[in-house]
């Protein structure tokens, strides 16, 4: 994170904010995730998914990775029924466990506090939904260091559409 902030201070045009993505990015949420997996094949009497198969399903917002960790498909359609059931499985857990060990990736505080030091605003824009975004930055001490945090479900339209990414540029204009 170091470099972005190295980068800003030598980039040929002036910068007022900077937007970062939340998973992956700011945080490594792979474990709760994973486990909030887990715990919902396990409630349907299937097995564990490994690690790097969870990572290979995230990206694309919870109900394609409960789609994906259902039919072992990235672009399969499980049966309704089973979706609707195990989609609501996997919001309860991991909604209890959202930051049992998700963590800033190593130098992310320390580069949203350089950035706020050099007068940045500085945006939260993810495709997780705001349940479980707002929880997750407050519980992991990022929150202050935002000034705006775009989830998922905050607009008509979610990344990669542009509407995330226009919303802010409007938004510290």
């Amino acid at each position: 994170m170091s470099s972005v902030v190295n980068n800003l201070l030598n980039f040929p045009i002036e910068v007022a904010a900077v937007a970062f993505d939340l998973d992956g990015t700011l945080v490594d949420t792979l474990p709760d995730l994973h486990e909030s997996a887990n715990r919902m094949l396990a409630g349907l009497g299937r097995e564990p998914a490994a690690e790097a198969v969870v990572r290979s399903y995230v990206g694309d917002g919870v109900d394609r990775l409960v789609k994906r960790l259902l039919t072992g498909d990235h672009d399969g359609e499980p049966e309704p029924a089973l979706f609707e059931q195990s989609v609501v499985a996997f919001r309860t857990h991991y909604a209890e466990l959202l930051t049992r060990a998700s963590r800033p990736f190593p130098g992310v505080v320390e580069a949203l506090q350089a950035l706020r030091g050099l007068g940045l605003k500085l945006a939260c824009v993810t495709n997780k939904p705001e349940r479980f975004t707002l929880p997750l930055l407050a519980g992991l001490g990022l929150a202050p260091y935002l000034d705006l945090t775009v989830s998922g479900d905050s607009l008509p339209r979610k990344k990669p559409d542009p509407l995330p990414l226009t919303h802010c540029a409007q938004f510290f204009a």
